[in-house]
């Protein structure tokens, strides 16, 4: 049986758990293309990543800390896996990849949530000034995002 391999451009999809994760693994058909790992945070249930990191929310009271240990953590997958780009649809767990990603000259792409229809999300915010190439998924986001690509749905 010949295997097939696969192409040595390795990806980072990074994205904190549940609908944020949800939407990302919309994006598995592109994993199976090239050499690819999957970041998301500690839950209840197995979802298939690779690495689990703290799950931090920005009114957490913690938020700083969390980050600091997220951002150690971080680097110490991003040394290991040498990603070429990262791909995220956010939330925090996902800046220190893409500040990583930044100032080691990869790629990065940002898809902003599903979720937000009319307004936008703090690690979208955050991303839109940073990421290579920044997607919004509704049309009524290009006033908020001019610089970003109308992408459609990834469901």
């Amino acid at each position: 049986m010949k295997r097939i391999q696969k192409n040595k451009f390795k990806i980072c999809f990074v994205s904190s758990s549940g609908g944020h994760y949800e939407q990302l693994r919309q994006l598995k058909p592109l994993a199976k293309k090239y050499d690819a790992f999957w970041v998301t945070e500690h839950t209840d249930f197995a979802c298939g990543a690779d690495y689990y990191l703290d799950t931090v929310g920005s009114n957490d009271r913690l938020v700083l800390i969390k980050m600091a240990i997220i951002g150690w953590k971080a680097i110490l997958i991003w040394l290991k896996e040498k990603p070429d780009m990262v791909v995220t649809t956010g939330a925090l767990i996902a800046i220190p990849f893409l500040f990583f990603g930044k100032i080691t000259g990869k790629k990065t792409v940002y898809i902003e949530t599903f979720a937000r229809v009319e307004d936008c999300s703090k690690a979208g915010r955050f991303a839109y000034k940073i990421a290579d190439l920044f997607i919004y998924q509704w049309k009524s986001l290009a006033k908020l995002y001019p610089k970003g690509v109308y992408g459609g749905s990834i469901y």
